[in-house]
């Protein structure tokens, strides 16, 4: 981002930071973190690259007693209009972490947007952290850090991308669900996104609620670009070759069924649905050591493969659209299990390389499109927020009972807590 700026900066005019208490970090009662000289530079680096910040923020340093959702409800309603709050924590994700919590909290209960970050990132103040900061900030804020130019002959009409993913419970644990997720673009540079999460049962592969979810999502692209999307290109994670025809049969079925349910006659959009795996033995190499690229001697990103190692009759390529930092890198396969659209391979291909630059949390091209990877970072998000209903529910229980037996939270109860407020939701919170 060096001499860069976002394609759309947004504007701060209220926001805070919020610095949890930890013993190791604190002396005489005072926190020891440095935010006095944080702040700085996080307010020179956001407006190098295009965040228009109008004012400092409102330090607030909490006491060992304080509770979090205290703390953000007396700061909304002293500020009035607060528009981001970063939380500075001691400790990394888990079960019973400060960073369920302040998600919990700003996503579920406040609505408002929250960005965490730890202690040792503030102290050393890194040119190279703070930037990958502001490309978060101005995601969750509404902005647009970068655009695709997308290939026109599939987009010359309203088009929606998706991505699916369904993130299941640690190996060995036996009672919590498995949690779907599914985003959808919101512009015609395929940049921005919603997303939609639900609970289902443990370990279920086939999302349960797509149709509803798809619904839901079209209306809402309807409601933000006034355009009925004529084509739906679907990029689905986690999908093993074996599971290909439970998911034509279920998930193609339940993206068909939501159109028709919008509109009885007349509206039947294209599907394009495309199984992403990077769980595969295949490497590619360059047979002229010279095209080699990096220290692991890669192919160049960009690398696409679409004969000889595919199927034989069926639509397939491997495509690697990342520069390995360390070791070889693995290519994507991607698998067209279904396609009204009957887009070319090139176009495809292009499309698929190009949504792996518009991935908001860093400035390089990711391994698979943004699509499908935001649906996995919305499932963990919900993940961090179900946990957090369940440690308090727990800790309620252990306080009225003697012995702290487990909460078993019901299906409603459940999808109660993975639900975000709707000015938090229309951003992408899951940055």
């Amino acid at each position: 981002m060096k001499g860069k700026q976002f394609y759309k900066g947004v504007e701060i005019h209220t926001w805070a930071i919020v610095v949890l208490p930890h013993p190791k970090f604190c002396r005489g009662g005072r926190h020891s973190c440095n935010v006095d000289n944080f702040v700085p530079q996080l307010c020179q680096t956001s407006r190098d690259m295009g965040i228009k910040i109008h004012r400092d923020p409102v330090i607030c340093y909490m006491r060992p007693r304080d509770d979090v959702e205290q703390v953000f409800r007396g700061l909304c309603s002293d500020l009035k209009d607060v528009q981001l709050i970063i939380a500075v924590l001691d400790n990394e994700k888990g079960p019973g972490s400060a960073y369920n919590k302040v998600k919990s909290v700003g996503d579920n209960l406040i609505g408002v947007a929250t960005q965490c970050i730890l202690v040792p990132n503030v102290k050393k103040a890194q040119k190279a952290t703070i930037s990958n900061l502001c490309l978060k900030m101005n995601a969750k804020l509404g902005g647009v850090n970068t655009i695709i130019n997308p290939p026109q002959s599939i987009f010359h009409e309203p088009v929606i991308i998706m991505g699916a993913d369904v993130t299941h419970p640690a190996p060995g644990d036996t009672r919590k669900p498995s949690i779907a997720a599914v985003t959808a673009s919101m512009d015609r540079y395929a940049s921005k996104y919603r997303a939609d999460c639900s609970v289902q049962r443990h370990r279920q592969e086939i999302i349960a609620d797509l149709e509803i979810m798809t619904k839901g999502l079209l209306i809402e692209f309807y409601h933000v670009t006034r355009a009925k999307p004529r084509r739906i290109i679907f990029y689905r994670d986690g999908v093993s070759e074996g599971q290909f025809n439970d998911v034509v049969l279920n998930e193609v079925a339940a993206i068909q069924r939501a159109c028709k349910i919008l509109e009885r006659e007349g509206y039947e959009p294209g599907i394009t649905f495309i199984v992403v795996q990077k769980r595969h033995h295949t490497r590619l190499f360059c047979s002229d050591r010279g095209d080699a690229v990096g220290k692991g001697a890669n192919v160049p990103p960009g690398t696409t493969v679409d004969r000889d190692i595919t199927h034989p009759t069926d639509h397939d390529f491997y495509l690697c659209s990342h520069a390995a930092i360390q070791g070889t890198s693995r290519p994507c396969h991607y698998y067209v299990l279904w396609d009204d659209n009957h887009l070319s391979a090139d176009d495809l291909q292009k499309l698929s390389y190009q949504l792996c630059h518009v991935f908001f949390r860093c400035n390089r091209s990711v391994s698979y499109p943004a699509p499908a990877y935001y649906a996995h970072h919305a499932a963990f998000r919900a993940r961090a927020l179900l946990q957090d209903w369940e440690d308090k529910a727990n800790s309620d229980s252990a306080s009225t009972v003697s012995s702290a037996s487990e909460v078993h939270m019901s299906k409603e109860e459940m999808a109660r807590a993975v639900k975000v407020k709707e000015e938090i939701r229309k951003n992408m919170y899951f940055a």
